[in-house]
């Protein structure tokens, strides 16, 4: 198993444990309702950087990063033992941007819907400004103008 693939599997690890120590073991009251959305560790296992969101407003967050900062040293003693290594990484918490975005790009995409529907709108009963049919059609033959042609 090289490096990256033992990183990676080490990350998913540390975000269970992570995950399952913010739900049991830190009693912090400022901690709001923080799910842990992923977990990276560098390949020489010296840093993790866990991912989190938090259910709540702008003072829950910036809270909750603050509990999350203080617990840090007890999350990372307990990743340690429960991971195994011989150094046990430094966690740093990063609060995760990811669903932001997304709601961001979800209230644009409802703003096209809604511009679609208005120009569908405007569109009904609508008729063209000019011919109906503005393309040239080349004149036709009749079987007048073939006798004409005979000597």
């Amino acid at each position: 198993m090289d490096a990256a693939a033992r990183a990676h599997k080490l990350a998913d690890r540390i975000s269970q444990i992570v995950a399952e120590l913010l739900e049991r073991r830190i009693k912090d009251p400022r901690l709001g309702f923080v799910t842990v959305t992923e977990a990276r560790l560098t390949n020489d296992l010296r840093e993790a950087t866990v991912f989190y969101t938090v259910y709540g407003d702008e003072h829950e967050r910036a809270e909750t990063a603050a509990a999350l900062q203080s617990a840090t040293g007890i999350i990372r003693s307990e990743v340690g033992k429960q991971i195994g290594l011989r150094h046990s990484p430094s966690i740093a918490f990063v609060a995760d941007v990811l669903p932001d975005s997304a709601k961001r790009i979800e209230d644009l995409v409802e703003v096209a819907k809604q511009a679609d529907a208005e120009l569908a709108r405007s569109r009904e009963g609508a008729q063209p400004a000019g011919d109906p049919d503005p393309y040239r059609k080349p004149a036709t033959i009749t079987d007048d103008d073939d006798e004409d042609d005979e000597p």
